[in-house]
């Protein structure tokens, strides 16, 4: 897919690159050097965290026996994207993007090897460890923050603008891939390796990843530095206020993030309730939980190499997108009225792949259609809405669950139909079209 190139002219290399760095040469290949330090150091530490996280829930579980420190463990690590979404993204502008990753990899390297010491050292002490653990989650919730941005941003400096959308494809398929292998190995490992050596090898796969990506070159003509505080304070305010106007100013962009905003809202509650959906409608055992999430896995894996390799333009990119969007909400609709086991696994595969295809394309449209200079605000403003949306659809879909006695068909229904609505109604807008084809100006 090729959408329209930014609305600022082409930077030269020699005036965007940070003071002190080489000028480098616009990429020629997908895999260059720049773009496969960058790959290889998420790859490893992609692994790295879900071997953490694996040792995470199973620690917990079994020191505390609660669920509900659970889930507040996973909202801590949330909470920090949603807050700080926007002025992450005009961190991300404002600063050297290749520092922003490196930091962030350096700072959940050594706050991860904190629960690894909190563990080995005091594997009793079953408060201070839950202490740690929290404040691992909101720092490094607080990293990724801004460390989304800063990626989003940066890739379309690292590779040819016609492979953008196949670099994003690669970034999220490494990220399925580790997933898939997380998943697969790290109970194994948990039981024989246990919780400490597991935060441990997230903590070094961190650092690597940090070491690996220092020697990134990264494009970027950063803005005059502020003499105080003050005035650091009054640009941030004016530069994120500039990206929500940027945003705001162009209907076809404004009508995408907060469709997919919306859309996220209105399809997470069937996660949430899918193990009920397996045990009511499907009168399976919890094996079958793992089957559904892996065919949606598989699905969004499909959706991802196929955003890679297709190059759309145009009405007909429009087309697709919308059709994606419109479709994966009809199945979403459609999968509470199966009850048979295989058949809800091609319905959660073929949801996986609108799915993953509609996420590549979201973030190369973000990506290429606004300049180098605002890029990191506009994609920090829509991970922020993305983020702030899905929290509130699981909470919503929970309630929904237990007032209808987990009556997941009907729940299910009633979510695929209204995103289904959604995503015909913003399809059929000529301002939303307009920006899906590349024609916005």
């Amino acid at each position: 897919m090729t959408p329209s190139p930014p609305v600022s002219a082409p930077q030269d290399p020699a005036a965007a690159a940070p003071a002190g760095a080489e000028p480098t040469a616009a990429p020629a290949r997908l895999f260059n050097r720049d773009f496969t330090l960058l790959w290889q150091g998420q790859l490893v530490s992609q692994l790295g965290t879900q071997a953490s996280t694996i040792a995470m829930m199973y620690w917990t579980m079994q020191a505390t026996g609660s669920a509900t420190l659970l889930g507040m463990l996973g909202l801590a690590g949330a909470l920090p994207g949603v807050l700080l979404g926007p002025v992450a993204g005009t961190v991300a502008d404002r600063h050297s993007r290749r520092g922003i990753i490196v930091l962030s990899d350096v700072v959940r390297g050594l706050a991860v090897l904190a629960v690894a010491g909190a563990l080995w050292l005091r594997p009793d002490a079953t408060r201070l460890v839950v202490g740690v653990l929290f404040a691992t989650a909101l720092l490094s919730g607080a990293m990724s923050a801004v460390f989304g941005p800063a990626i989003g941003a940066a890739i379309p400096d690292l590779v040819p603008p016609s492979r953008v959308a196949a670099a994003n494809s690669l970034r999220q398929v490494s990220a399925q891939g580790s997933g898939f292998i997380g998943q697969a190995v790290g109970g194994v490992l948990f039981s024989v390796l246990g919780a400490p050596l597991l935060f441990l090898a997230d903590g070094v796969s961190f650092l690597f990843s940090a070491g690996s990506e220092m020697f990134i070159r990264i494009p970027q003509r950063l803005p005059e530095r502020t003499r105080s505080w003050r005035e650091a304070l009054a640009v941030y305010r004016a530069d994120t206020l500039a990206g929500l106007r940027y945003v705001w100013s162009r209907p076809g962009m404004r009508a995408f993030v907060f469709t997919a905003s919306g859309f996220n809202f209105l399809v997470v509650p069937v996660f949430v309730l899918l193990p009920f959906y397996v045990s009511g409608q499907l009168h399976r055992q919890a094996a079958w939980y793992g089957f559904l999430l892996s065919a949606l896995s598989a699905g969004a894996v499909a959706g991802l190499v196929l955003a890679g390799t297709l190059r759309l333009e145009g009405r007909r990119r429009s087309t697709v997108l919308g059709g994606a969007l419109v479709g994966a909400a009809v199945l979403t609709a459609l999968l509470g009225l199966v009850r048979a086991p295989l058949l809800a696994l091609a319905v959660c595969f073929l949801m996986g792949v609108g799915l993953g295809m509609v996420n590549v394309f979201v973030i190369t449209l973000l990506q290429l259609s606004t300049p180098g200079e605002m890029r990191g605000r506009v994609m920090g403003l829509a991970m922020a809405l993305s983020q702030a949306a899905m929290p509130l659809g699981m909470a919503l879909g929970g309630i929904a669950g237990d007032l209808t006695g987990k009556d997941v068909g009907l729940i299910f229904g009633v979510c695929g139909g209204a995103a289904a609505v959604l995503s015909l109604g913003a399809a059929t807008r000529p301002a939303f079209r307009a920006f899906l084809a590349g024609e916005e100006g």
